[in-house]
Parts: C-alpha cells; structure tokens; sequence
C-alpha cells in the first residue's frame, strides 16, 4: 500500500505547488519522483529508466521511438506563441472593432469575450475584461453579471476547438487515442448548450435596458484576422480530403504533425496581415516564447508513467470500483472535481484519466463518449474553479469575485452536465 501513499501525498504536493503558482511540468516531473520513491520495493529498478524513456521518447518493449510528447510539446509551444503574438500586433483589438459593425445590440457582450476566447492564452479574460465593463455600462449591467458573461463567453470553443491543449492530450495515444473530429462530434452538443445557455443569461440581463440606439461605424477590415486561428483547422481538413482520396484511413498518427504545419501557417500569415517590419514581427516572436507549455507535456506524461509502473493505479481501480456510486458518475465527478481544485482544464484531464480508466469496462459507452464526459466535466470544474486564471483576473479588473458567480455558474453548469451526459448515453453506446 506503500505506493498507494505515495500516489496520495504525489497528489497533494502538485496540487498545493500549482495553487501557489508553480511551474505545472515540474510539479508533475517533482511528483512523479514520489510516486516512484514509496513504490521502490514493489518494482525492478530497470523499470524507472524504461518508463522515464517511455514517456520522453522511446518505447522499450515494443523497441520503437515514439514522438508524440515531442510533437504535442512543439504544437503547444507555437499555439501560444500565435496567440501572444495576435495580442501584442494588435489583431486581436481590430477583430473586436470590426465585430462591433455587425453585433451591436447587446450581441458584443457575448463576441467580444467569444473572439477573445479562439486564442486560448491562460488569463485571457483580462483582454476582454475592459471592453466587457464598458459595453456593460450600455445596458446597466451589474459587475457580477459582466464578470459571468466574460468567462462564460470566452470558453464557449473549448468543446469544439481543435487547437487546445487541452483537445490534443485527451486524444493522443497514451490517453483516448481517438481522431480529433470525433471528439469534436461528440462534444457538439455540449457546445450548442454553451452557447444557448450564455445567450438565456445575457438576454435576461439586458431585457430591462435601453439598448443603445445609434449603430457603430462600419468597419469589417478586421474580420481579416479571424484567419490566423482558423487556418490549422483548414489545412487539416485538406489533407483529411487528400489522405481520404489516396485511400490512408488512420489520420490520427500525422494529426499533431498537420497542426503543427497549420499553426506555423498561421504564423507566417498573420505576419503578412499585420504588414509591420520583419525584424519587429520577429521581435514579437521571439518576446512571445514561452517553454511553459512543453514542459507542462513532459511532466504529464512522466507522471502518468509513474503511476504505471508503481501499479498504484490498479489499487485506485478497486478501492473506486467498491464505491456506492455507479461508475459513470464516478466518471464525470473525478475530472470535475480536479478541474475545481487545480483551475487547470488540461491539468484536470492529465490527472483524472487514469484515475477512472480502469472503470471504462464498467460502462456501456464507446471511448469517444467516455472522452466527451471527460472532457467536458473536467472543463466545467475548470471553468467555476475559484482559482481559474480568468475567473481571477476578470473579477480583479471588475471589482467583484467569482463566489459572486456561482448563483449563475451552477445552474448553468448543471443544465450542460446533464444535457451532454444524455446526448452521450443516447449515441455512444
């Protein structure tokens, strides 16, 4: 049971070191050293290198390389750069403008927050926070009310969007292992809800106000940035049409290597959009690096091959499998609860999968509905989570505070759950 303890007290140091801030691969790499240390005399010694390797790059049973922690560190890596760099050239501020021309009675409450959120940058809801206040001031919102709408809006890609670090992880081969555009099948229902259910929220708020009654300027030379972000979900279904027609089926093996291609696309696009110097673009780029994200990638898997080789995870199964609760529930409730505690979607799927795997045989749904209630639960606690970056900064910049939220959040979040849950159970079986 040793290695149980270790898994728990793993657990609760990563936790604790991501609440104060601290880097989210090393706190994975830090607790997949404990894991390892309280599982020492229940495994060979040969086995820790083998799984280190496993999950940096070479698979020593089968005898093969495996790329795929290098690629999904790369893909990461140049996502956050092209949505730091649409930020400091500005395109995302033009994009906004122009929505303005066409969404102008109420509407830009929820797609100023919405164009934000197609650069999935941690924080992000601090961009949009200051627009959001003043357009608010329009209908006479209160600040609680601005706050919801920002956040709300702002995720409402997250069940559909291909380029998340969140999306690429759940589908890799060493958790769901499934092509990306069944995913997003199967979480299109999840993201009608979000929309349907932001829409409730903002026509209730602003039902009792004067909408403003002169139109804006028309200006549309900003939807031209809306290309950047769209163009690697363009180049993948490009070669999904060609790979289809030469008569490839498994598209899923050069997935993340056709993202990386896009989103380098989409870099060098952008470059051409914002028509600005070179060596200032490159200046851009350079300022916008961050290995925060790859090393987050590394440290998942590290940890979850520690789990592994400890075995820990098959005494978490039965210890789980003995519960009162019928599996699915315990299915949905784990990835919402670490999504609550570590604020963190992707962080929230890296911790949980493991923990409910083993219960998959229990349940009569196929992997992709399994993947969709992961996912989507995991971003629900995400999304409510006190410490969720974005629920911080936009209630800092508004003057007010998440638990102020929750009497919007958790009806809402409820009605999504429940809904998403029933298309799952009904098509995925």
């Amino acid at each position: 049971m040793l290695n149980l303890l270790g898994v728990i007290i793993a657990f609760i140091i990563v936790i604790y070191l991501i609440r104060i801030k601290f880097n989210f691969g090393l706190s994975l790499i830090l607790g997949s050293f404990i894991v390892i240390l309280f599982s020492i005399t229940n495994i060979e010694l040969i086995k820790i290198p083998e799984a280190y390797a496993k999950a940096l790059i070479y698979d020593t049973e089968n005898h093969v390389f495996d790329f795929q922690t290098i690629e999904l560190s790369i893909l990461l890596t140049l996502i956050y750069i092209l949505a730091k760099t649409m930020q400091e050239t500005g395109a995302i501020t033009k994009m906004i403008k122009s929505l303005r021309s066409i969404f102008y009675r109420g509407g830009t409450l929820g797609v100023i927050p919405a164009v934000y959120g197609l650069m999935p940058v941690p924080g992000g809801a601090l961009f949009s926070a200051p627009l959001i206040d003043k357009e608010g001031e329009k209908y006479k919102l209160k600040q609680s009310q601005k706050n919801f709408l920002n956040v709300w809006f702002r995720h409402i890609w997250f069940p559909i969007y291909p380029v998340s670090s969140a999306m690429m992880l759940i589908i890799s081969a060493d958790f769901a292992n499934i092509d990306i555009y069944e995913l997003i099948l199967a979480n299109f229902p999840a993201f009608f809800a979000f929309i349907i259910i932001g829409i409730i929220f903002l026509k209730f708020f602003i039902k009792k106000s004067n909408s403003p009654k002169t139109k804006p300027d028309k200006d549309y030379s900003g939807l031209l940035y809306l290309f950047p972000p769209i163009l690697p979900i363009v180049i993948y279904i490009l070669f999904f049409s060609i790979f289809t027609a030469i008569g490839i089926e498994n598209l899923k093996d050069f997935q993340r290597s056709i993202f990386i291609v896009g989103v380098v696309f989409s870099i060098i696009s952008l470059y051409f959009l914002i028509k600005i110097d070179l060596k200032k673009y490159f200046e851009i780029l350079k300022n916008s690096f961050s290995l925060n994200l790859a090393f987050a990638i590394i440290g998942i898997m590290i940890f979850r091959q520690a789990i592994e080789v400890s075995e820990a995870n098959k005494i978490i199964a039965t210890i789980i499998g003995d519960l009162p609760f019928h599996p699915i529930f315990i299915v949905i409730i784990v990835p919402l609860i670490m999504g609550l505690i570590t604020g963190y979607n992707f962080g929230a799927i890296a911790l949980s999968y493991f923990l409910v795997e083993p219960l998959f045989n229990f349940i009569n749904i196929n992997i992709i509905g399994i993947a969709s209630l992961i996912f989507i639960s995991s971003l629900v606690g995400y999304l409510i989570s006190p410490i969720h970056l974005c629920n911080v900064v936009s209630s800092e910049y508004l003057k007010t505070d998440t638990t102020r939220m929750y009497k919007m959040y958790i009806p809402a979040v409820i009605f999504l759950l429940i809904f998403q849950t029933s298309i799952v159970l009904l098509f995925y079986r």
